[in-house]
């Protein structure tokens, strides 16, 4: 009926105790406590995710040669995300996918929600680039990129992946309503610009309210009788509070972001991967899946 992917990794983290606090956010768990970071993988395995994705969402080498690390440790760092995600689905069929957020999800300031990094493209297409490099060299399933806010950076990541012979890969846009992105693109410039990428896995939309998630994926669901190529959708909501940058917190009231009724809508529509983000932790993934299995059985 659909694949399940797991859900925010650092609702799960924060489940099993890590400390996430600071620019580093997952990948603090990658120095800190990385058995953490397994057994939080590990729990999104357990709930039934047949999907999960890396802690590389939030940073590349560079963040952690930040800390002090060689060039060399910190490329290590970066793909110990990869080994660890591993060892947490070791004994299953689950796969890996290396996490890929925005350009604006390293610079820990909000803009991976609009779209305005204020530096100059080379600087995003080498942070890409030299990320990606290391990612893909350590083996992942598949790739999964995140929270995008712009149609031309979305271009830019699957230009380098098909530069590196990268692994299939999906394209999930940040959405701030059900035709616009994060950062103004509309919602079908925005697809029409990865659909022609050859190892494309799915194309859709996260980090964004269930309601907005819900009209996004009608919007995109509208494409599969006009000129993009069809492609799978893929959708996973958060759990419908806003991100304040400058307190760094979660405001608002949440939703369930799996009443059934949504979620036979979402496949409906066409969805064929979910799953959740930020604020969805284990029980929420859990409850996905029995929906999914009630409805096949």
């Amino acid at each position: 009926m659909f694949t399940v992917i797991d859900g925010g990794l650092s609702t799960a983290l924060e489940e099993v105790g890590a400390d996430i606090s600071g620019p580093l956010w997952t990948a603090r768990a990658i120095i800190e406590s990385p058995d953490l970071l397994e057994r939080a993988h590990r729990s999104f395995v357990e709930a039934g995710s047949d999907i999960i994705a890396t802690a590389s969402y939030q940073c590349g080498a560079n963040e952690f040669e930040s800390l002090g690390m060689s060039n060399n440790d910190a490329s290590a760092a970066l793909a110990s995300t990869v080994t660890i995600a591993r060892r947490a689905v070791r004994g299953s069929s689950v796969r890996v996918a290396a996490s890929v957020g925005p350009f604006g999800a390293m610079l820990a300031n909000g803009s991976e929600y609009n779209g305005r990094y204020g530096v100059s493209w080379s600087a995003v297409e080498e942070y890409h680039r030299s990320k990606l490099r290391v990612l893909v060299d350590a083996g992942a399933d598949l790739v999964a990129v995140e929270t995008i806010p712009l149609a031309d950076e979305a271009r830019l990541i699957a230009e380098i992946l098909e530069d590196l012979g990268a692994p299939p890969a999906w394209f999930s846009f940040g959405a701030a309503s059900g035709s616009l992105t994060y950062g103004g693109d509309t919602l079908v410039s925005a697809v029409e610009a990865v659909t022609g990428y050859a190892n494309l896995v799915a194309v859709g939309v996260n980090c964004a309210h269930p309601d907005v998630v819900d009209a996004a994926v009608e919007t995109i669901s509208g494409l599969s009788n006009g000129s993009p190529s069809a492609a799978p959708i893929i959708a996973y909501p958060n759990h419908g509070r806003s991100w304040d940058a400058a307190s760094r917190q979660w405001v608002g009231v949440g939703v369930n972001s799996f009443e059934t009724s949504r979620i036979e809508a979402l496949v409906s529509r066409g969805a064929t991967y979910i799953g959740g983000c930020c604020g969805v932790g284990t029980e929420g993934i859990a409850r996905l899946v029995a929906i999914r299995d009630d409805a096949v059985a």
